[in-house]
């Protein structure tokens, strides 16, 4: 639904210049079986931003992520995290994501007021002195730093929190080989444990319900916890859109729940929902939210960019015509052999016109759509319908871009 993120989708191993990747055999050389919390503050506005530390967590229970894809083989969203040993300068761990402040630096707003946002990023746990690079991607697509922490396991503090226990809602084996979901269920403290139960059914069903989830249904381990999120209506002064600020008191409660993935369900009739990659995604127990939580998930896992038009959002200005929009599943045609051009059928006409009298839950023929990224000229999209745009069924370029990111935590 609403997100900003800028994300390409490649087969290539990231390996930054001048510095060896670690391998695969690397984990037990660089780390620890546990995970390393950071929280900290992002400040600023469009024109300029920082990032402030506030705490070190040292997380109760096993890591949770891959054991042998250290590095982000996947250039995805607007921020990366990369973690350099510091003796040698080894980059050993590195990951990208987005963030609501990235959508907020698109609203007016955002273009001169200051604010500051929670952020959390996860680390499988250091053995020795690192350094935790903080990056974010400049309007040319390039990664830059913006600041710096330095973490050695025998010096910093790290605060313990209280653990808490998530319910197993599918389980298919051990989370360093599985894409793990923790269901987050907010707005329940009134109601009949029956509903509690029955809405941790539902979501399950749904994730699991939609290809290319179905068919991969044994590679997903899915959780459920209660608790407030924080979760609101109205952010970013859209009704509809439906997000937490507050990451740290969600990363609180999911302390001892293993995850790589967050699904907030929101116990309300009210129709909202969103999602941002690599963060969390949010949907309301609305009558849509069959429809809802996949496309939410296809922004949060799969780094899915929105598909539909609407120019009257105050976040719409997020694409620079003169560079190629790093999702997978939307083009500027400025790089188009960089996205789905190798899946288009001989002789598809680029651009192409749309199917006619297709129903609504039939994506037609690949092809390049213009509208696309909210804005009706310009941006084009693989398929007529898709799950990013009008809930239609994920397209074979959403699809093909969902099973790599299943891959990086599973191969």
């Amino acid at each position: 639904m609403f997100t900003c993120k800028k994300i390409v989708v490649t087969l290539l191993v990231l390996c930054f210049a001048g510095v060896a990747c670690a391998q695969e055999s690397d984990f037990s050389k660089w780390f620890k079986n546990r995970t390393l919390r950071v929280d900290y503050y992002r400040v600023g506005n469009a024109q300029m931003q920082s990032v402030r530390l506030a705490r070190y967590v040292a997380k109760t229970g096993l890591w949770a992520g891959s054991l042998t894809q250290l590095i982000d083989p996947i250039n995805n969203g607007d921020y990366r995290v990369v973690v350099k040993d510091r003796e040698s300068g080894r980059i050993i761990y590195s990951r990208t994501y987005g963030s609501l402040f990235s959508e907020y630096c698109g609203t007016d707003d955002g273009k001169t007021k200051m604010v500051t946002y929670e952020e959390v990023v996860q680390l499988p746990m250091p053995k020795k002195a690192v350094d935790i690079i903080m990056e974010n991607r400049g309007d040319d697509q390039e990664f830059r730093t913006t600041g710096v922490f330095h973490f050695d396991p025998t010096q910093n503090k790290m605060h313990k929190l209280k653990a808490h226990k998530g319910r197993k809602l599918h389980y298919r084996g051990a989370s360093n080989w599985k894409v793990d979901i923790a269901i987050v269920a907010q707005g329940y403290d009134n109601e009949d444990p029956s509903k509690l139960r029955k809405d941790f059914e539902r979501f399950k069903k749904i994730i699991l319900s939609e290809e290319p989830f179905a068919s991969r249904a044994d590679d997903f381990n899915i959780w459920g916890i209660a608790g407030d999120a924080g979760a609101h209506y109205g952010t970013l002064g859209a009704d509809r859109y439906l997000m937490t600020d507050n990451l740290f008191k969600l990363h609180d409660l999911l302390d001892g729940v293993p995850f790589d993935h967050i699904l907030i369900i929101v116990n309300n009739d009210k129709y909202g929902g969103g999602g941002i990659y690599n963060f969390y995604a949010v949907s309301s127990t609305n009558r849509m939210s069959d429809m809802v939580t996949p496309h939410e998930l296809g922004h949060s896992i799969g780094g899915l960019a929105d598909e539909y038009v609407d120019e009257n959002l105050s976040y719409t200005e997020i694409y620079k015509g003169e560079f190629e929009p790093v999702e997978p599943n939307i083009t500027s045609l400025k790089d188009f052999d960089s996205k789905w051009k190798d899946m288009l059928p001989e002789g598809t006409p680029v651009p192409t016109e749309p199917a006619k009298g297709l129903d609504k839950r039939d994506c037609g023929p690949l092809g390049v759509y213009e509208g696309a990224g909210y804005q009706s000229k310009g941006l084009y999209r693989p398929v007529t319908n898709c799950m990013m745009n009008y809930y239609a069924h994920f397209c074979p370029v959403c699809q093909r871009a969902l099973n790599r990111m299943f891959d990086l935590y599973t191969r």
